[in-house]
C-alpha cells in the first residue's frame, strides 16, 4: 500500500492543532489568549504569522472569506485595513476609494453603508466575485477567540475604535499601529496607558530620527516594533536597539522595498535567503502574502 505521506503530514499537524486547543480550552484559555500572552514575551522564539490582507490569493483582500481561509490554515494574525463610510460605519477596506476592490466608484468617506453593502468585491486577478465588503463588526465576530487582528488604517480613529473593542470585549485581541510615532505623541493620541493596548511603532530606516523614535520607548516597550528598510544596513542596528527595549520585531516579507530584498516572491525559490534572512535578523512577527508557504517553512524548521 502507498502512504501518502504530505496528507499523513497534515493530517497529523491538525490533530496535534485540534488537542493543543482543546487542551486550552478546557484550562479556560482561547486561542487568542495564548498568542497574546506569547505576543508580550519578547524573549520567546516563536514566530508570528500574520497573513497580510487575510488570505487573498485564494479569496478578495479584506474578506471575510480571506480571514476564514488564514484561520484554518493556522495563521497567528491577519492584517486588515479599516476606513469610515460617511455614516460613520467601518468597514474593511485599504484604498480610499472602492474603484480598485469593487464593481463601484467613489471614496469611502463620501459613500453611505448602504450604498456600499450590495457591491462585489473583486479578486486579486481583478474578476468580481460573490464576496462583499464586510464591516468591521462581521470581521470581529469571526475572528474572535480564533484569530489575533492587526488594525491598518485605523490610527487616525484610535480613540474611537479602542472605545469600542473595549465595549466589545475584544480590545486585548486587537493590534494597532502607527507609522514614525514616539512614545510621547501615541500617549497623547490614545489617552490611555501604552501597556493597556497591544500597540506597534511603524518606524522607517530609511528615514532621518528612526533611532530617536525607538528611544523614546525605552522605559515603556510596545508589544513590537515594525521597521522598513530598502537596503541592508541599518536593520542590524535597529534590531539591537528593540532588543535592549524587550520588544518584538516585525518585518514584512511582502515586497523587496519593505526588507531589502528578502521577500515573498524571493522564498518561493531561495526561502533561506528570505524566510531565513528575516529570522536571522530577529524577526518574529512576519507578515507575509503568502502565509502557507511561511507556515510550511516555520514548522519544517521547528519554529512553531
Amino acid at each position: 500500500m502507498m502512504i501518502n505521506f504530505k496528507f499523513y503530514k497534515y493530517k497529523m499537524l491538525w490533530l496535534a492543532f485540534v488537542l493543543s486547543y482543546i487542551s486550552h480550552i478546557a484550562d479556560g484559555q482561547t486561542r487568542t489568549d495564548q498568542l497574546v500572552d506569547l505576543l508580550r514575551q519578547p524573549s520567546s522564539d516563536y514566530v508570528f504569522v500574520v497573513a497580510h490582507r487575510g488570505d487573498w490569493r485564494h479569496a478578495p483582500e479584506n474578506s471575510l472569506q480571506a480571514i476564514q481561509n488564514s484561520i484554518d490554515m493556522g495563521a497567528d494574525m491577519v492584517e486588515i485595513d479599516v476606513r469610515l463610510t460617511k455614516d460613520s460605519v467601518f468597514v474593511l477596506m485599504h484604498d480610499d476609494t472602492i474603484d480598485r476592490t469593487t464593481n463601484g466608484t467613489g471614496r469611502v468617506d463620501q459613500l453611505t453603508w448602504s450604498e456600499l453593502q450590495d457591491l462585489k468585491l473583486r479578486d486579486g486577478l481583478g474578476s468580481f466575485t460573490r464576496h462583499k465588503i464586510p464591516t468591521l463588526e462581521q470581521a470581529l465576530a469571526l475572528t474572535q477567540d480564533r484569530i489575533l487582528v492587526n488594525l491598518d488604517k485605523g490610527y487616525d480613529h484610535i480613540r474611537p475604535l479602542c472605545a469600542y473593542l473595549k465595549r466589545e470585549g475584544m480590545l486585548d485581541q486587537i493590534v494597532f499601529k502607527g507609522w514614525m510615532k514616539d512614545y510621547t505623541s501615541v500617549l497623547h493620541d490614545l489617552d490611555m496607558p501604552l501597556d493597556s493596548v497591544l500597540f506597534m511603532p511603524i518606524v522607517s530606516l530609511n528615514e532621518e530620527g528612526w533611532d530617536n523614535v525607538i528611544e523614546t520607548y525605552k522605559d515603556q516597550p510596545p508589544v513590537a516594533f515594525e521597521i522598513l528598510f530598502k537596503r541592508e544596513g541599518d536593520q542590524q542596528t535597529a534590531c539591537a536597539m528593540i532588543n535592549d527595549i524587550n520588544a518584538r520585531i516585525w518585518i514584512n516579507s511582502l515586497w523587496p522595498e519593505f526588507n531589502a530584498g528578502h521577500h515573498d516572491d524571493r522564498a518561493v525559490y531561495d526561502p533561506e535567503g528570505s524566510y531565513g534572512w528575516l529570522l536571522d535578523m530577529g524577526a518574529t512577527l512576519i507578515q507575509t502574502d503568502r502565509p502557507r508557504l511561511l507556515i510550511d517553512y516555520l514548522e519544517v524548521n521547528n519554529r512553531r
